[in-house]
């Protein structure tokens, strides 16, 4: 259901939610089935993600068929070579620039819109143009379009040297690579689950790719891509936000396909910070716990994923004492704390240093979720809060979760939408 206000009341988390598949993964898997003409079938699919449906929108619109015959699953097919060019004027999402890649390399160019529009100020797909120049295309921009074509053999393999360890630009290097001629070395490439999910999908269709660690992806181009049937991993950040819930509310939750090898360093944190819980094959049981301050710095995986810190900035609001937060992904990624400020946090930053005084002592207020994860730790302290908390923009949160609202109700919570 589409959700712009959200009014919610103090509640109690209890009982059992099965994680969805990844957000950060479907989109490059339905972005790599661009590689291929044979169908291609995604298990495990969470197909009420806003972007999701924004995704296979950007599919069909290219050319491929995409049909659910449930809603666990999709099937993509197509009858010819898909569009060179994407015409959207829809709602973007950063996807499109690995939609670039992928085109580049299956059909010899590209036009993407770029995400959030005309670029006025930094250059955000700099390392993407970069990766695609080292294999041998010309990449300009057209407006509010970034285009690109390869040479007239196609895309060659080369030696990529990545300045930051970039999830986007990995992924990007890596589809590109596969259809590319030759060898695609990327050094310095960003190594975490949902890449190695990509990897292991690609892989599944006939792409040769081998990891060396942190250090280098080696990419083997091959002639083409068959089709698969492939099961899309859990969502770490689903599951940490109903773990983080269940503590916050002392509740009682038991959480089915935990993806506990992806999220160790945060499950560390929070079990030091008073979380209580239990761990058995693929699922995670927690019995509330105190939530006590805690000091987090974001970094690449296996670090603390800077998605996860507004959800733990919730936690620390319920925490008596101080709690310290640096983002070393995304500097200064702090616009939710004005928000849950309304709500009685206090709060200052230092650079880039968040210090949140916790009192465990939140108010309902009328707040506005000013992205998807800040969407959804705003549900959190209004979980714990008293009196009515009434979230605007909240189909944000639409954006990420799957089935967030009929989960949220299942567990208990007390909500209504308007």
């Amino acid at each position: 259901m589409d959700c712009d206000i959200l009014v919610l009341k103090r509640s109690r988390l209890e009982g059992s939610v099965k994680i969805s598949g990844a957000k950060n993964s479907v989109l490059k898997l339905l972005t790599a089935s661009l590689l291929s003409g044979e169908k291609v079938t995604i298990n495990n699919y969470p197909s009420s993600l806003l972007d999701a449906q924004i995704h296979v929108g950007m599919l069909e619109k290219l050319g491929k068929r995409c049909h659910l015959p449930d809603n666990n699953t999709v099937i993509i097919e197509e009858a010819g070579l898909p569009l060179s060019t994407l015409h959207w004027d829809d709602r973007s999402i950063r996807n499109t620039l690995l939609i670039l890649g992928a085109l580049t390399a299956r059909t010899g160019a590209g036009a993407v819109p770029l995400p959030g529009g005309c670029q006025l100020g930094d250059r955000s797909f700099d390392l993407h143009e970069m990766l695609l120049q080292a294999l041998g295309a010309n990449v300009w921009q057209e407006g509010c379009m970034l285009c690109a074509e390869a040479p007239k053999g196609g895309l060659v393999g080369a030696d990529i040297y990545l300045p930051i360890r970039s999830t986007g630009a990995t992924e990007n290097a890596i589809i590109a690579g596969t259809l590319a001629k030759g060898k695609t070395r990327i050094w310095g490439p960003h190594i975490r689950p949902e890449i190695l999910d990509l990897i292991a999908f690609l892989k599944s269709m006939g792409a040769k790719i081998q990891v060396f660690g942190q250090e280098r992806i080696e990419v083997i181009g091959v002639d083409g891509l068959t089709g698969t049937s492939y099961t899309v991993m859990p969502d770490n950040m689903e599951a940490i936000t109903w773990l983080v819930g269940a503590v916050m509310t002392n509740g009682d939750v038991e959480i089915e396909h935990f993806p506990m090898r992806d999220l160790e360093v945060a499950m560390i944190h929070l079990r030091e910070s008073g979380a209580k819980f239990y761990h058995g094959d693929d699922r995670l049981i927690v019995r509330g716990g105190t939530c006590y301050p805690l000091e987090i710095s974001t970094g690449p995986h296996p670090g603390i994923n800077s998605d996860v810190q507004p959800i733990l900035a919730a936690y620390a609001a319920c925490a008596n004492g101080e709690s310290r937060i640096i983002d070393l992904r995304f500097p200064g990624r702090y616009g939710y704390a004005e928000e849950m400020a309304k709500m009685g946090l206090t709060f200052n930053t230092f650079g880039n240093l968040l210090k949140i005084h916790g009192n465990g002592a939140l108010k309902g207020a009328k707040v506005k979720a000013l992205d998807l994860r800040a969407g959804a730790a705003l549900v959190l302290c209004g979980l714990v809060a008293d009196g009515e908390t009434i979230i605007s923009d909240a189909w944000q949160i639409e954006r990420g979760y799957n089935n967030f609202w009929k989960s949220l109700k299942y567990l208990g919570g007390v909500f209504k939408i308007e």
